[in-house]
């Protein structure tokens, strides 16, 4: 999907990268011709990332990995326009969010600061999202002016303060994971870092959860977030996530349990 206009929007799109050599070209395609400008943010890609951004007219520049909400500030910051679009390296706009994005900006800047859409989950191998996929549902186009990224290492977010965002229609497809072997070395690094920034958790109330941490888990990906219509692969991503919603509980006490000794 490529979308060009007469007079690109004043708007910055700025991505952070690791070694998204295969993925990155579709997310850069989907918004470069309409946006302004494209920042790509590496943090030391080994597997020609740079090389292919800069080639579909993006601005690529380094910055070493301090976190997620660090490196997404740091982003905020090297972008020209203070209207701000961000898209993770394996997020890919739909052409009816591109469209929709571009229609708020016909008779200049939007009236309000704060939007979000919702990226849907493809799994593995596929090409879309499936029937009812689950969605995160962030801002992630805003007034960088009213507000910006949190500088939490875990958790990424866009702080509103007490003002609404609005919801879009459009959508992006989330390709998250290149298969399940990635998602589960994902989700093991991922717990990790939850368990070093989480260690003044209540201990006892940690090990009350171990039981029913799983079983629970479980019932939310696979019924509440409807992975039941994904077939095997649902069943799998479900039995995968709720294990390692288990295992960062254990590595939490651990880290409880170490910080008591010493």
């Amino acid at each position: 999907m490529a979308i060009t206009i007469s007079q690109p929007v004043p708007v910055s799109c700025f991505i952070i990268a690791m070694n998204e050599a295969d993925r990155i070209a579709p997310v850069i395609e989907g918004v470069v011709g309409w946006v302004d400008e494209v920042i790509v943010v590496d943090s030391g890609s080994t597997d020609g990332t740079q090389a292919i951004a800069e080639r579909l007219g993006a601005r690529v520049i380094h910055n070493d990995w301090p976190g997620f909400g660090p490196q997404k500030r740091f982003a905020e910051d090297q972008c020209r326009h203070d209207w701000l679009l961000n898209l993770d390296a394996d997020e890919v706009p739909t052409e009816a969010l591109c469209r929709e994005i571009i229609a708020l900006f016909e008779d200049g800047p939007p009236d309000h600061p704060f939007y979000r859409f919702r990226t849907e989950l493809v799994y593995p191998g596929d090409t879309r999202p499936r029937l009812w996929a689950d969605y995160h549902n962030f801002i992630r186009l805003y007034d960088r002016r009213v507000g910006r990224f949190s500088q939490s290492p875990v958790h990424d977010t866009v702080q509103p303060g007490d003002t609404p965002a609005r919801q879009l229609k459009g959508t992006a497809w989330h390709y998250s994971y290149r298969s399940f072997s990635y998602l589960v070395e994902k989700l093991n690094s991922y717990s990790d870092l939850q368990a070093k920034t989480l260690r003044r958790s209540n201990r006892l109330a940690l090990i009350l959860r171990l039981p029913v941490e799983m079983p629970f888990s479980f019932f939310k990906y696979y019924v509440l977030r409807r992975h039941f219509t994904g077939g095997a692969k649902g069943f799998i991503f479900a039995t995968i996530n709720s294990f390692f919603r288990f295992l960062r509980l254990a590595k939490m006490i651990e880290a409880a349990g170490s910080r008591r000794a010493e």
